[in-house]
């Protein structure tokens, strides 16, 4: 682990892929909780996992909020910038194509994916949002064309109501996003069948 702006992990592609998966744990994780689940989902890709630097309560967090499901958006646009100048700093230290990079983030940290795709649409070349929310509304000038996005939604999710995982699927093809919207019967963990879907996705959809 360099001493890059986040604490982090990095674990090289194998094989012959290009393609870097930056991981966003949701709240009380870490940069290890997610790198099973990226390998699963896109081996042989280098992955990158950064640590939110936010604490709420002892729990990383990659933004603040002000109640559950009320974020504090301010700061969300600040460590938006933030992830955003990391990625970049990460591709320079460990020589990954930047313009490869594909985000695959949990809860919080779907929720800021989401928000770099919205802010920074040049940031990511893809994105897998798992229980995501909407993020802020975005400026309509935002130009996400072609841009793969999968999104997978709970319809028994007490944090994430379904009126706002639709909003957010509306929201990015309105800028041009190609958008899977995809729901479980579960509630805001995951399951196998919601794995298996993004695993699905990313094979056939995303290039």
């Amino acid at each position: 682990m360099s001493a890059l702006s986040f604490v982090h992990r990095f674990e090289p592609a194998s094989g012959d892929s290009k393609d870097t998966l930056l991981l966003l744990h949701g709240t009380g994780g870490n940069e290890n909780d997610l790198l099973p689940v990226g390998g699963s989902v896109a081996p042989g890709a280098a992955m990158l996992s950064p640590r939110g630097p936010v604490l709420e309560q002892g729990m990383p967090r990659f933004f603040r909020r002000l109640a559950e499901g009320v974020f504090d958006v301010p700061d969300l646009h600040a460590r938006t910038t933030q992830l955003a100048e990391f990625i970049a700093e990460a591709a320079s230290e460990y020589g990954f194509d930047p313009k490869r990079v594909h985000a695959l983030g949990f809860s919080n940290g779907a929720n800021i994916a989401a928000s770099l795709l919205l802010s920074h649409p040049h940031a990511l070349a893809s994105a897998v949002l798992l229980r995501p929310m909407v993020p802020f509304e975005p400026d309509p000038s935002i130009d996400l064309s072609g841009r793969p996005v999968f999104i997978a939604a709970g319809e028994d999710d007490p944090i994430v109501p379904r009126e706002n995982s639709e909003r957010l699927a509306e929201l990015l093809k309105a800028a041009g996003a190609e958008v899977t919207l995809t729901w479980s019967r579960g509630g805001h963990g995951l399951g196998r069948g919601d794995l298996e879907a993004c695993t699905q996705w990313w094979a056939t959809k995303r290039r």
